[in-house]
């Protein structure tokens, strides 16, 4: 499909000039309009929005600046370049301060236009390539990237899109593995800082005596092994966003540092005395009640203040069960396809493994259970045995308490895995009785690999009588 051309406005009360730039800008590929003043300059554009306007300043009936106005009121984005006279150059410094791209002086090189329109049609473009890459990031990673089919999560999920686009410094609180850093991603993707950088500390992973030097950089020789000068996380992540998790892991000494950059948004690096402003949003997480370590006098009460304008509260997995389901299916698709392998699916008795386990790491501990279950898979869907045991052993211990000692006729107090094992076993042990021991045949009749029939043989040490071609 063809790019279509960029549309340019020419306006002056000069036919001469509006010939001469209409002959040179559409050699350079543009489509060219003009219009004789200011009025029909707007009307111009009201009709079609041009890319670019040139405009002289004095002209009749509506002057250049009073059109410039009328045309950013239309299109804010319009890029306006006046042409004036050697006497009027302060009054076109003044526009560009309202709004104006550029200026420039009759008589103007033919060259000047051509390199001034050149780069505004590069901004505009690239204008309108952060808008759809700002979009782009909002809906991959933004508050509708966080799949749940919850009822509370999905309020959260409305709440998160309400408050990305504000400015306001964000607590997230919640368990360990319930996804505050997707939050904390969702927040930064869907504000308008979502073309600038997300940086993440985490506070409880940093040395306490690195933590000062880690948030706001340090000059060289500020303390030993300091052999140059450091860019903090502030300085690192201006015009974008700090992802602060476990901020309750912070010193008191540091938390007043914080304090002040929070205040007075600028800070000093370690070992310095310049002041370096900085325009960062500030979003921080915590597994720990803030409100009980301010009473108890570890965390600072105004810097909780400060922190706590706007909280976000993620929801443990166990209150959300219907999501165990989506999540464990959006997993397995994610480690299938990372580690090359055909898996179809999720067996029945393995979701009712998953279902009834309590998962005290919530969403982390499912992601690496469904990454653990689809490295250690030999067959087209995840079984129970492919689970860790923990959480196979947690569904044998539920069904143990929900139906007594036996569940259909199965002693429910046993371990689910030494169950499946030992009816595995008979179940082989038919089929190749059935198929006069043929390993080949009896893979094809279980409707599984051969080399998973015999990692199965192997598994439940099944002899090579049973077992022979």
């Amino acid at each position: 499909m063809s790019v279509p051309a960029p549309a340019v406005l020419v306006v002056d009360d000069d036919e001469a000039i509006r010939r001469m730039l209409t002959a040179v800008l559409t050699k350079e590929g543009a489509a060219v309009a003009v219009a004789e003043d200011g009025v029909e300059a707007t009307e111009a554009f009201r009709r079609r929005h041009a890319d670019v306007v040139l405009m002289d300043i004095r002209m009749p009936r509506m002057n250049g600046l009073d059109a410039m106005k009328a045309i950013l009121e239309v299109d804010r984005g319009a890029a306006v370049i006046l042409m004036t006279a050697f006497a009027e150059v302060g009054t076109a410094v003044k526009a560009v301060k309202d709004g104006a791209f550029d200026y420039v002086i009759k008589p103007f090189d033919i060259e000047e236009i051509r390199l001034l329109v050149r780069r505004a049609l590069e901004i505009r473009s690239m204008r309108a390539d952060i808008v759809s890459l700002r979009r782009e990031l909002s809906e991959r990673y933004g508050a509708e990237g966080i799949l749940t089919d919850n009822p509370r999560m999905l309020e959260l999920r409305a709440t998160i899109a309400k408050v990305a686009r504000s400015a306001a410094t964000v607590l997230i609180q919640g368990e360990s593995g319930t996804g505050k850093e997707l939050v904390a991603a969702a927040v930064h993707y869907g504000s308008p800082r979502a073309t600038g950088p997300f940086v993440k500390v985490n506070c409880a992973a940093i040395p306490e005596g690195l933590l000062e030097s880690e948030f706001f950089g340090h000059e060289k020789g500020s303390f030993t092994g300091a052999v140059g000068r450091r860019r903090g996380r502030f300085e690192q992540a201006e015009h974008g966003t700090l992802f602060l998790d476990e901020i309750g892991e912070i010193s008191t000494g540091l938390q007043v540092k914080l304090l002040r950059v929070l205040q007075e948004r600028e800070f000093e690096r370690v070992g310095g005395a310049a002041p370096i402003k900085t325009d960062v949003r500030i979003v921080a997480a915590t597994n720990r009640d803030l409100d009980a370590m301010v009473r108890a006098g570890t965390f600072r009460q105004d810097l909780f203040f400060r922190l706590n304008v706007v909280t976000l509260k993620t929801i443990p997995l166990r209150d959300r069960p219907e999501d165990i389901r989506l999540l464990a299916g959006h997993f397995l698709e994610r480690f299938a396809a990372q580690n090359d392998l055909v898996i179809r699916g999720i067996d029945p008795a393995t979701m009712d493994c998953l279902l009834a386990y309590d998962w005290p790491g919530n969403v982390r501990e499912l992601a690496n259970a469904i990454e653990r279950a689809v490295v250690m898979s030999t067959t087209s869907v995840i079984l129970p045995e492919d689970l860790p045991e923990q959480v196979v052993r947690g569904h044998a211990h539920g069904a143990a308490a929900d139906g007594g000692d036996e569940v259909d006729g199965v002693e429910a107090g046993r371990p689910l895995r030494e169950l499946v094992n030992e009816f595995e076993t008979k179940v082989i042990r038919s089929a190749l009785a059935h198929n006069g021991g043929n390993r080949a045949r009896t893979a094809v009749a279980l409707g599984i690999s051969r080399r998973a029939l015999l990692y199965k043989l192997q598994e439940y040490a099944l002899g090579a009588r049973e077992g022979a071609e």
